[in-house]
């Protein structure tokens, strides 16, 4: 089924339904009105439809600054479990190490490469200064404190908790004046975020003014899902279902093979798929540690060994991601070297999976697959 209100405007119910269970293991019904976007249980279900429908379907072809790609217009989706937000697509090779520094990156409030370009040096050319990235540094507008000591997300997080009907939870991303200069290299394709406490749960919708459909849709969705959850949490209410709305969802014409490659894949066997991990409540002070073992692993100042006395203390959520580092130190620092086997028993089969799929030669195949 067509992605774009402009295909298709009414939903059939079985699919305008869009249930699933909840992370309670109860039925969790995708509240939706007659004329929204179809609704997936995974974000790999909805991953696979928007590059059918864009590669296969598409209403435009596009050429802005030189770019040459293939575009629908106004794509909406919606996903009904958040939590599973990674895709497990050989074809797409995901890099589940930058997803989480990326994560990780905007919850610190940064806008420098220093850490960010570690994980994906390719984001250096959108930088004006060479030292920091501005449009896509979510991060450094939705949870730097400002001259009041407070943050946008701060800010949502007080008004949820007051006013739980709130319409207002919106945190706006990109700034009318990026525009200003036309070689600005880096403009916000995110226009806001917002928050919906309804029925008891946390719904988020992001509001794009442009999706890659290949590269910055999956990017997007993971560390949009992953605020979701991260404010769930500090709400004390589970997590509700995630709809992303694009004006333009495209591929770059240079991305297209790889884009038909991960629909052929998918289309020839199913994806595996993996149970997801759900992030603790009450643990505000994990997430500083890992911050901290995070800078330490990328500058090669210590390694993380799974019985590390200095893990002990993290919740066994936020101590994977840390041993997920530590697996990617090990492969930069010593590329033609396999990771060491304790640390990838200490990894989640699906996290091992995509190392197992990004980085074969470090990573076997049979230290790779999950189950």
């Amino acid at each position: 089924m067509p992605l774009s209100s402009q295909h298709e405007l009414l939903m059939p119910d079985a699919a305008m339904a869009g249930a699933c269970p909840d992370e309670g293991g109860r039925r969790a019904e995708h509240a939706a009105g007659r004329v929204s976007g179809n609704a997936y249980a995974a974000f790999t279900d909805a991953y696979l439809a928007v590059l059918r429908d864009v590669t296969g379907g598409h209403a435009y072809q596009i050429a802005s600054r030189g770019n040459a790609a293939r575009e629908t217009l106004n794509v909406s989706f919606t996903v009904t479990e958040p939590l599973a937000r990674m895709p497990y697509l050989a074809a797409r090779k995901a890099n589940v190490v930058f997803s989480h520094a990326e994560a990780l990156w905007y919850l610190s409030g940064r806008d420098d490469l220093a850490m960010i370009a570690h994980y994906a040096p390719r984001l250096r050319r959108f930088s004006a200064d060479g030292q920091c990235l501005t449009g896509s540094a979510y991060g450094s507008r939705l949870f730097r404190q400002d001259e009041n000591g407070g943050s946008q997300f701060d800010r949502v997080i007080a008004l949820l908790r007051a006013d739980p009907d709130t319409k207002r939870a919106m945190m706006p991303i990109m700034q009318p004046g990026e525009l200003a200069d036309p070689a600005n290299p880096d403009v916000a394709c995110t226009l806001g975020l917002q928050l919906l406490l309804r029925g008891g749960t946390l719904h988020m919708a992001a509001y794009m003014r442009a999706s890659d459909a290949v590269t910055g849709l999956l990017c997007d969705v993971f560390c949009f899902t992953f605020l979701q959850e991260h404010a769930a949490r500090l709400l004390g209410v589970p997590v509700g279902t995630y709809t992303h709305h694009a004006g333009s969802m495209h591929v770059n014409i240079p991305d297209l093979p790889r884009a038909r490659a991960i629909v052929r894949e998918a289309a020839a066997t199913a994806p595996p798929r993996f149970p997801p991990a759900a992030m603790p409540a009450g643990r505000g002070g994990d997430l500083a540690v890992v911050l901290d073992w995070e800078q330490a692993l990328r500058l090669n100042q210590r390694a993380a060994a799974p019985g590390e006395p200095g893990l002990a203390g993290l919740h066994p959520y936020w101590r994977e991601i840390v041993m997920l580092f530590e697996a990617h130190r090990q492969i930069t620092r010593h590329p033609d070297r396999l990771v060491d086997p304790g640390t990838l028993a200490a990894l989640r089969p699906g996290h091992r999976w995509l190392l197992g799929h990004r980085w074969p030669r470090n990573v076997p195949p049979d230290r790779g697959a999950g189950t």
